[in-house]
């Protein structure tokens, strides 16, 4: 496996691990290398979590996150959501060294954040550094994820790796 760095030309930091220590989430640099602005500040990078991720947002599951997020019963979904959005611009911003700047992304947080549910992936990664209580999207996400039994960070089996050549020996030899 590739590490995580040759994605973005620049070494990102760990966040958040599966229980094989690999990460599940890094923080990024809120401009690339080449200069392009980049607001996805918690990627996730678990190939697990990612493949659960897309087979709900294949399944349309996003719509429900949007009727959630917009049902007029729970107010308090979309005010936790509007806290998530600017506490990860908070923890964007404080990531920044002094007299950094990214203006083109200075309100943009991710995933859709904080009016829309875009982007699962976004929303797991913030969900996984942020922890619980701080994104209701992300909470119910991780909950939905868990309980289709498609992935949760107690259970990721990343561990074996992407292709064979990489998976531990089942007998791995004694000294």
């Amino acid at each position: 496996m590739r590490p995580v760095d040759a994605d973005f030309g620049t070494s990102p930091r760990d966040t958040g691990a599966t229980p094989h220590s690999h990460p599940a989430v890094i923080a990024t640099a809120p401009r690339l290398p080449n200069g392009e602005p980049f607001p996805t500040f918690y990627y996730l990078t678990c190939p697990e979590a990612v493949a659960a991720c897309s087979r709900l947002e294949a399944a349309g599951v996003m719509r429900e996150a949007e009727a959630l997020l917009h049902d007029p019963n729970h107010p308090e979904i979309a005010a936790g959501y509007q806290r998530a959005h600017e506490a990860y611009l908070q923890d964007r911003n404080a990531s920044l060294t002094t007299g950094e700047a990214v203006p083109e992304i200075a309100n943009i947080s991710a995933g859709g954040m904080p009016n829309r549910v875009k982007c699962f992936h976004a929303i797991l990664g913030h969900r996984l550094a942020a922890g619980p209580g701080v994104n209701p999207i992300g909470d119910w996400l991780l909950d939905r994820l868990a309980g289709e039994g498609l992935w949760s960070p107690e259970t990721c089996a990343w561990e074996m790796g992407e292709t064979a050549d990489e998976a531990p020996p089942e007998n791995p030899p004694s000294d």
